[in-house]
């Protein structure tokens, strides 16, 4: 039961991309970061990041996919793996309909994995150019976590839950080499209350050719958090990011 759902999460989201299959339209970029130290502390860190995109007339599909490992004095310190999925049918130039599935696993958090799935309504309520645009969506859905330890207040290690999804994406092209991006979303528990946000707020800079550097701030809050765990975690990160 506990493989079995993910993986009919994992399959709502992926079916709707078959779509795309057989296009070449795909565009996407590779990011990595690496930070070491020495010294009084000798630390290790690495992010990697693979975006997909593949825009045509009538569909928009796109994945992500991101790791983060760090290491201090032989000891790790965060080792989290993270997939989504998003697959928009455009009814015009603007509005679209969604599918979104989710999934993450961070070693650190006090769940085994989180993942959900959620469809709605977006909205594409401004736009300039092909790198300048605002999305806003709202929909609806269901989050399956699996927790590490048994939650004291239900006897449970699961938190099965439908859920409401807010989400927004602002892109501007400052100048023909960096762009500056906002992105954010909460899914609030309708039974349990409990609200995931997430936030990215970023800056990449053109160095050369495909290659550019990239700043980026992130930021997730868990209102109702396993015991043990903090609420909120954020995170600074420097990278090289190679579009494609």
């Amino acid at each position: 039961m506990l493989i079995r759902k993910p993986l009919v999460i994992a399959c709502l989201a992926l079916a709707p991309m078959v779509q795309a299959q057989e296009s070449e339209n795909w565009e996407g970029e590779a990011e990595l970061g690496v930070l070491m130290t020495s010294g009084n502390t000798d630390e290790t860190k690495v992010n990697g990041r693979l975006g997909l995109i593949n825009d045509q007339v009538s569909w928009r599909n796109s994945g992500e996919f991101s790791t983060k490992y760090t290491e201090a004095d032989d000891e790790t310190t965060a080792e989290e793996y993270r997939a989504a999925l998003e697959t928009n049918y455009k009814f015009d130039e603007q509005q679209y309909w969604f599918l979104r599935g989710n999934w993450e696993d961070d070693r650190f958090s006090g769940y085994e994995f989180e993942s959900s799935v959620t469809t709605g309504y977006g909205n594409r309520v401004w736009r300039t150019g092909k790198r300048s645009f605002l999305d806003l969506s709202a929909g609806a859905g269901y989050r399956y976590n699996k927790r590490m330890e048994v939650d004291p207040d239900t006897g449970r290690d699961v938190e099965e839950d439908a859920i409401a999804r807010l989400a927004a994406q602002f892109d501007y092209g400052l100048s023909e080499n960096s762009l500056f991006r906002q992105k954010l979303s909460t899914e609030i528990g309708l039974d349990d209350n409990n609200t995931i946000s997430k936030s990215e707020t970023s800056l990449q800079s053109s160095i050369m050719n495909n290659l550019s550097m990239k700043v980026a701030y992130r930021v997730k809050h868990v209102s109702d958090a396993p015991e043990g765990s903090e609420k909120t975690d954020t995170e600074l990160a420097i990278s090289l990011l190679y579009g494609f």
